[in-house]
């Protein structure tokens, strides 16, 4: 009976570790963009005042899917068709304050970010549907706030989606981004 039971202990944890794998790496990795730039190492400053300026108040989840030879925009990404800027996962932001976005007070918290491309500007979307895969579970009517910028050419090829987010002048952040050889700069207000 000693037997039997140890038999079938060690059945049932053979197969509870078997079935908890690790999913495998994806090619597009996850990345953050922080303002102020320095925010994640603000720890390492030995100075508080230093630390306190790097305080993270905004920040941008995204992965990075590699350009790989293609022809990014109006091919592989669509003009005037939403795109959830990256791979996989729908890109967030956090405010950690309220902000004026587009003209309008947004409050801090979480939101889906959307652009929807053209040959000559992006339209920025912020969205309250957070935690989705792709453009998939998009949901315009839970637009909070967008904005429209011209995009500009870079002189380099940008291989992979990087987003970047900087102080343009007292108040106001730009949320960067760019791909392949477009880039786009898009006006946050700190309140």
């Amino acid at each position: 009976m000693k037997k039997l039971l140890f038999i079938i202990a060690v059945v049932l944890v053979g197969t509870t570790v078997n079935a908890q794998k690790f999913t495998k790496m994806d090619k597009s990795t996850m990345d953050r963009a922080y303002y102020p730039d320095g925010a994640p190492h603000r720890t390492f400053e030995k100075d508080e005042a230093k630390q306190k300026a790097l305080t993270p108040q905004i920040r941008v989840t995204y992965s990075r899917p590699a350009k790989k030879g293609r022809e990014v925009f109006g091919s592989l990404l669509k003009f005037g068709e939403a795109w959830r800027v990256g791979a996989n996962e729908s890109t967030e932001i956090l405010f950690v304050n309220d902000v004026v976005f587009g003209g309008k007070d947004i409050k801090a918290g979480r939101y889906s970010i959307i652009i929807i491309p053209t040959a000559t500007e992006w339209t920025l979307k912020l969205n309250t549907v957070l935690d989705g895969w792709g453009n998939y579970g998009y949901d315009a009517s839970k637009d909070i706030a967008s904005v429209s910028v011209p995009v500009t050419k870079s002189n380099k090829e940008i291989e992979n989606l990087s987003i970047a987010l900087y102080e343009a002048s007292a108040k106001t952040v730009h949320l960067k981004i760019g791909w392949d050889t477009t880039v786009a700069e898009f006006p946050i207000t700190l309140k």
